[in-house]
């Protein structure tokens, strides 16, 4: 079991805080893991079995609870009359009117809550109105690649780990497999669960393979400019016609279960936020293997797309930058300010005509604030005119 350190601190932080904490990501990137690892810690520090409560309810056992008034009374009848308890509620979004019950929770005293979800809106609707401002949220993602990396032995090839961490799957779960194949039906079955049972089932969509199609238009697309209009566009023009509103619909969807991350565009100079020119990332590379098979990738657009989660794990506030007539791969705002990320497999040339096109989105930014060149290139770290030239994998793990 490989320790989610960065996720397990969070928990740990808000302990006994008078916050619902809020576990949310794709499915199987290691949620329930978390909680058993959180348990373990409790437990150690001398919490008693009986003072946690821990319930999956997409678990057989839990079938019969159905509403949030009957998880309500399943857990107070369980409640101890003195003394702390930590109540866990995995995939909670199972249970309809789930909110009502949490919220019940939340005022009962010495409750401490915890609850799981792969769906956005989780967090909208009557869960945000009744519990504005007494939650946190930790967003939850598959393995970053140091994390991957610990579990392999320590004189393992970081650039054969790096190019094994993209094809075989950034889902924990995904390292019990030896065999491509039984990987490949893993990573399967988790797409087939997300668009069957968190989509699907949910925004009752009709065209099953229209919605496939789309799937695989944006997997394909990552990192690249893409408007809900030449999305519909160029789908239509390949004979698989589809209006703009479905389109925005089915989007909607993929980024709600977290499939795709959607990354607006920010005016550097303006400091504003731009309505058009979205990019979209997928959660997992490997999984995007998995739906397009051995379709050849821009080296490139995967790279940023890695950079992207890692800075979304790392807490910023993720979007594309648009300065003059270029473009910053990533403008991350954080505690500290921002900071800009550029993002190329290579800037190695004959002439240096790369480096140069590079560099020039971040030279045309004129505050301060750090700027970077995120790179895979073999060489020792540069400055140019102050901005940093770095091994990409070296970020990483750091």
């Amino acid at each position: 079991m490989i320790a989610r350190q960065e996720y397990l601190d969070n928990l740990i932080r808000f302990r006994d805080k008078r916050l619902i904490k809020v576990v949310t990501g794709i499915r199987r990137c290691g949620k329930s893991t978390l909680f058993e690892l959180y348990q373990e810690y409790l437990k150690a520090d001398g919490v008693g079995d009986g003072q946690i409560l821990s319930i999956n309810l997409e678990d057989g056992e839990f079938a019969d609870i159905e509403t949030g008034k009957q998880l309500y009374a399943y857990v107070k009848e369980r409640l101890l009359p003195d003394g702390k308890m930590y109540i866990f509620l995995d995939e909670v979004q199972r249970v309809a009117d789930f909110q009502k019950a949490v919220d019940s929770l939340y005022i009962e005293k010495n409750c401490d809550v915890y609850i799981t979800g792969s769906n956005a809106y989780l967090l909208s609707g009557e869960l945000a109105t009744l519990l504005s401002g007494r939650y946190v949220e930790i967003k939850m993602l598959p393995l970053s690649f140091k994390e991957y990396v610990s579990a392999f032995p320590d004189d393992a090839s970081i650039d054969r780990l790096y190019a094994d961490y993209l094809q075989n799957s950034a889902f924990p779960y995904a390292l019990a497999f030896q065999r491509p194949k039984d990987r490949r039906q893993y990573l399967q079955a988790i797409y087939d669960t997300i668009v069957l049972k968190d989509i699907v089932a949910r925004r009752k969509f009709p065209d099953l393979e229209m919605l496939q199609s789309v799937v695989r238009f944006m997997f394909h697309n990552i990192g690249n400019l893409c408007s809900t209009k030449s999305i519909s566009d160029t789908m239509t023009s390949a004979g698989r016609k589809i209006s703009v509103h479905t389109v925005e619909n089915y989007l909607s969807a993929l980024t709600d279960s977290f499939i795709l991350y959607r990354v607006g565009r920010y005016d550097i100079k303006g400091k504003q936020y731009l309505k058009t020119g979205d990019k979209y990332y997928a959660a997992d590379i490997g999984l995007r293997y998995a739906l397009l098979g051995s379709q050849k990738a821009d080296a490139g657009h995967i790279l940023e797309n890695i950079v992207f989660l890692e800075l979304m794990r790392r807490g910023y506030e993720v979007h594309i930058g648009k300065v003059d007539g270029t473009e910053v791969d990533f403008v991350a705002i954080g505690d500290e300010g921002k900071e800009y990320y550029q993002v190329a497999h290579t800037v190695i040339d004959t002439d240096g005509h790369t480096l140069k096109r590079e560099l020039a989105p971040l030279e045309a930014i004129r505050d301060h604030n750090p700027k970077h060149l995120l790179t895979m290139d073999h060489t020792p770290p540069v400055s140019h005119n102050g901005i940093k030239q770095i091994n990409a994998l070296d970020w990483l793990l750091k």
